[in-house]
């Protein structure tokens, strides 16, 4: 029999796991803002933009440089990168720290983003290179629990829709 005591437990890391969800779909959806305006400066076709929309599927692939390069502006508009096009720790930690209870995953995301560029430095092209740390960071963050799933991110999708 479980005791009220692990009960409890068990509910409050099921909220903080939640927690840290949200915070990442509020992550994903505020960065997701720049995509209309770093479309053209990418060259994405209209089809590979809406492929974003598709980020957390289990089955969304990082095989096109435009990808990253979209990605490199994104983070670009949001002052992220460095003049290296490496991420600016503190500016990506504060933009994180930006959203609703986004102290909570600042550093993990920091740290978890700092990891896959280190497996991926080797790379000379900005926009691969990102490409590859956007796909490291992605199974990452599904390894540690803190990914969206697609239901909770078309949900958010339609919603803002309809409120415009």
């Amino acid at each position: 029999m479980t005791q009220p005591g692990q009960v409890l437990v068990l509910v409050l890391l099921a909220a903080a796991a939640l927690a840290d969800v949200n915070v990442m779909k509020d992550v994903t959806l505020g960065f997701g803002q720049a995509l209309d305006k770093c479309r053209q400066e990418s060259d994405l076709t209209e089809e590979k933009m809406e492929e974003f929309f598709h980020f957390w599927r289990d089955d969304f692939k990082f095989e096109h440089r435009e990808l990253g390069c979209a990605i490199q502006c994104m983070s670009r508009h949001f002052n992220l990168l460095t003049d290296s096009s490496r991420m600016h720790h503190v500016n990506t930690e504060e933009f994180i720290q930006s959203f609703p209870n986004g102290e909570v995953l600042a550093r993990q995301m920091v740290a978890l983003i700092h990891g896959c560029e280190k497996q991926f430095d080797h790379e000379d092209d900005h926009c691969w290179r990102i490409l590859h740390v956007a796909e490291c960071f992605k199974h990452a963050c599904v390894a540690h629990g803190v990914a969206p799933s697609m239901e909770m991110m078309m949900t958010e999708f339609i919603m803002e829709a309809e409120a415009r």
